[in-house]
C-alpha cells in the first residue's frame, strides 16, 4: 500500500515538473541512463555565463542561496541521491581529496533527496569538508540550471565551478549517471582559481 502511494505521489511530482519547467535545449542528447538519453529540464547554463543565484536547503531546512557565498569561488557537485554507490563515492571523493587542496572554495553537493537523508548520510560517512544541500522543496537549483532528468525528479550528475564573481567557469554533465566525473579536469580548472 505505502509502496503504490509513493509511487503514485513520485509519478505525480514529476508530471508536475514536466509540466512546470521547459526542457533544457543547451545540454540535449549530453546524457543518458542504462544506455537511453535522458531529457534535462530547465534552463541551462554555459561556460561563461554568470551563474543565477539559486534557493536550496540544509540539513536543518535553512534556506541556502548562492548569493551567501559572495566572493567566494564555488565548486557545485551534483548527484542524483546521496543513497547511490556513484554519487556517494562522488562526493566522499570532493570532501577526502578535493577540498583539502582548495580551502578557499566552497565545496557544494546538491541533490534532490531529502534533507533528513542528507545529514544521515553526511554524519555516517564523515562528510565535514562539503556541504550537503537539498533542492527538493522548491527544484529551483535544477531548474535554473537545466539539471531536472525528466519523469525522475532528480538532478543529473553534474560538476560546475563557478569563480569569485560566480561566472561559470566550468561545466561537466557525466554522460552517464552510471560513471563518476572526470575528477582531474576538475582538479586542473580548480588550480586555475
Amino acid at each position: 500500500m505505502f509502496r503504490s502511494v509513493a509511487f503514485a505521489l513520485s509519478a505525480f511530482c514529476s508530471v508536475a515538473i514536466a509540466a512546470d519547467y521547459p526542457e533544457n535545449t543547451l545540454d540535449a542528447g549530453k546524457v543518458s541512463a542504462q544506455g537511453k538519453p535522458v531529457t534535462l529540464l530547465g534552463n541551462g547554463v554555459a561556460v561563461g555565463d554568470s551563474a543565477p543565484n539559486f534557493k536550496v536547503v540544509d540539513g536543518n531546512f535553512i534556506p541556502v542561496t548562492l548569493d551567501d557565498y559572495q566572493g567566494q569561488a564555488v565548486l557545485i557537485s551534483v548527484v542524483p541521491s546521496l543513497d547511490t554507490g556513484i554519487c556517494s563515492l562522488q562526493t566522499k571523493h570532493f570532501n577526502e581529496k578535493v577540498a583539502a587542496q582548495f580551502p578557499g572554495v566552497a565545496m557544494l553537493t546538491i541533490s534532490a533527496d531529502l534533507p533528513f537523508a542528507q545529514k544521515r548520510f553526511c554524519k555516517a560517512e564523515n562528510i565535514d569538508k562539503v556541504t550537503a544541500l537539498s533542492d527538493s522543496v522548491w527544484r529551483d537549483f535544477g531548474q535554473k540550471y537545466g539539471l531536472i532528468i525528466k519523469d525522475m525528479g532528480l538532478l543529473t550528475r553534474s560538476v560546475l565551478v563557478l569563480d569569485k564573481s560566480h561566472t561559470v567557469i566550468y561545466k561537466q554533465l557525466v554522460s552517464s549517471l552510471s560513471t563518476e566525473p572526470d575528477y582531474d579536469s576538475v582538479i586542473k580548472k580548480l588550480k586555475t582559481l
